[in-house]
């Protein structure tokens, strides 16, 4: 930025590059770099992708990772994790953490999502990843939703298939919530983590049913709640907590 330049406003508009648009065949989007790059010149050289995995798991935490990219060191193959296969994403995963300018990952465990809703433990998470990145950011693109922070932000759906630095945080957000999943599946063997990394697929239902869920099920989701031997409301337990706590 030339010296005495003033930052842009955080509501400055963007336009909307041809990454954004769909491609002509299929309606895909194409995932560049372009608004990472559009951003760098009107005066953002620190551009995080923000984006979270685990979302709609019935067992463990979300996971939130933010990326700042290097403008020098490119990664081909970028692309929305879910994309992509398991192989691929640790090879890109390596790389990204090798050459990013920044980094970070966040967790929210299945009790706070319980407590305060899967939408803003996804937020909780994205905010903490976001607040963890050394150097820190002056611009987000996040995946769909926006994080409480005061910094200037774009929210972009389906911003893991169009933009580059949120492809590369859902890599390696997810390549590090599967491992814990494989880890949890050593611990709780009957559920076959390692296999549907807690979603919910017909045989991890069947053994909900069947065993019941651990105590990192997310007990408000179905089908857990329905095989949960202790329901409970979170906002009368929260109540309950703060009376005890008053007395």
């Amino acid at each position: 930025r030339a010296q005495g330049q003033g930052r842009p406003s955080q509501r400055a508009r963007i336009s909307r590059p041809n990454s954004m648009r769909p491609d002509r065949a299929g309606g895909k989007f194409r995932c560049e770099a372009t608004l990472e790059r559009e951003l760098r010149a009107r005066g953002f050289p620190s551009v995080a992708g923000v984006d979270e995995v685990g979302r709609g798991s019935l067992f463990g935490c979300v996971v939130a990772a933010a990326v700042v990219l290097s403008p020098d060191r490119p990664i081909r193959g970028l692309n929305d994790s879910k994309q992509l296969e398991a192989g691929r994403r640790e090879v890109l995963a390596e790389r990204i953490r090798e050459r990013a300018v920044a980094w970070a990952i966040a967790a929210v465990d299945a009790a706070t999502i319980d407590s305060i809703n899967i939408y803003q433990a996804s937020r909780l998470a994205m905010l903490k990843a976001v607040s963890r990145l050394s150097p820190a950011p002056d611009f987000l693109l996040v995946d769909a939703l926006s994080i409480d922070l005061p910094l200037p932000q774009r929210a972009l759906i389906k911003g893991d298939a169009r933009c580059h630095a949120i492809a590369a945080a859902s890599i390696i957000a997810k390549v590090y919530r599967d491992a814990c999943m494989r880890a949890w599946d050593a611990v709780f063997p009957a559920y076959g983590l390692a296999s549907h990394k807690g979603y919910c697929t017909a045989a991890h239902c069947r053994a909900i049913q069947e065993f019941g869920p651990t105590p990192l099920h997310r007990l408000s989701f179905e089908p857990v709640r329905a095989r949960s031997l202790f329901p409970v409301n979170y906002n009368s337990q929260m109540e309950l907590f703060e009376t005890a706590g008053a007395a």
